[in-house]
């Protein structure tokens, strides 16, 4: 099969074609002939060496996300069988036209989606729901806040959250993006670049602050997290692009109560994420296929042309998911 690997740790060049045998399926797990994989930042992070993939998974193919069409089944397989479209969770291996997956982490190809969509779904819908709706407890009627809204993660997470009664606010650095996000659902997004977000949340929230903030960055936008989140609020990191060094003031933690969390997906077992697979296909699946929730897809590379996907994926230049797809 074809497949793109990283040759060694370093920029986007170091993203080479090569031919590869086609993985074979263990008892638990489908074969599935790829059409198109999704392109996410922590396969930036293992391209650059400093994300290594979980003991069992593919060393040198990145990617995490893909959909396509069962070939073969494991011999213990009992939730697919060959010729079923699905989409998966992988740990790696994603960038090629044949991965295995274990049958727990895949979903069905939502109705009126096509592959290219449907392989930009997994990775952060499983991230938003495992951290926003299970670890935060997000709830009908309650408010959050998502930075970096117009990213992969950001779009996900405002769609869900607006389609299951939530009020949506949001960081983006562009007029461009901000506008976007508003269509996506968005009360409210911010300008980081010119705004105070912290200030701006207080004021939309008549001096309340959110129950919930979504963070990517880290860094120094801790203490303002602090600051816009409301009595009994949670801050949940999935990444910390500013740093993971941040200041605390304790005393605001006690005061209003505030619970501090994190995870990491990848490294999760199956039964964990086969977990958040069927609470997707109960209650986010029939959202899409009302058209509720839509994929967002900024741009689309043949994967010969995996590097160029990486250089936009580093440019933050993208608003949703930028997506590969099999010759």
């Amino acid at each position: 099969m074809k497949t793109v690997i990283i040759c060694k740790p370093g920029g986007p060049d170091v993203l080479k074609l090569a031919e590869r045998p086609k993985p074979v399926p263990r008892p638990n797990e489908v074969l599935i002939k790829v059409h198109a994989a999704g392109v996410n930042r922590p396969d930036v992070a293992q391209r650059e060496g400093s994300y290594l993939p979980p003991p069992g998974s593919s060393i040198d193919i990145p990617g995490l996300e893909v959909a396509g069409v069962v070939e073969a089944i494991g011999s213990d397989v009992s939730l697919w069988q060959a010729g079923d479209e699905v989409c998966a969770l992988i740990a790696g291996g994603g960038y090629a036209e044949y991965c295995v997956a274990p049958e727990g982490q895949c979903l069905p190809v939502p109705a009126g989606m096509s592959m290219v969509e449907a392989a930009s779904l997994p990775e952060t819908f499983f991230t938003v729901w495992s951290n926003v709706f299970d670890r935060a407890g997000l709830q009908p009627g309650q408010s959050l806040l998502v930075h970096g809204g117009s990213s992969g993660i950001g779009v996900a997470a405002i769609q869900m959250a607006k389609a299951l009664g939530s009020t949506v606010y949001v960081t983006a650095g562009t007029a461009h993006k901000c506008e976007v996000c508003e269509q996506l659902g968005a009360t409210k997004a911010i300008n980081y670049k010119t705004q105070n977000f912290a200030d701006e949340i207080i004021q939309l929230t008549n001096g309340n602050g959110v129950d919930i903030i979504l963070d990517m960055i880290g860094g120094d936008y801790t203490p303002l997290n602090l600051a816009a989140l409301a009595n009994d609020g949670r801050l949940v990191l999935i990444n910390t692009m500013k740093g993971k060094d941040a200041q605390v003031d304790l005393s605001l933690v006690m005061r209003k109560r505030i619970a501090i969390t994190g995870s990491t997906l990848r490294g999760r077992n199956t039964e964990f994420k086969a977990a958040i697979a069927k609470q997707l296909k109960e209650h986010v699946w029939p959202l899409i296929e009302q058209g509720q929730i839509k994929a967002v897809i900024n741009q689309t590379y043949p994967l010969h042309h995996a590097a160029k996907a990486h250089s936009l994926m580093e440019s933050s230049e993208h608003i949703g998911k930028i997506v590969l797809v099999m010759p």
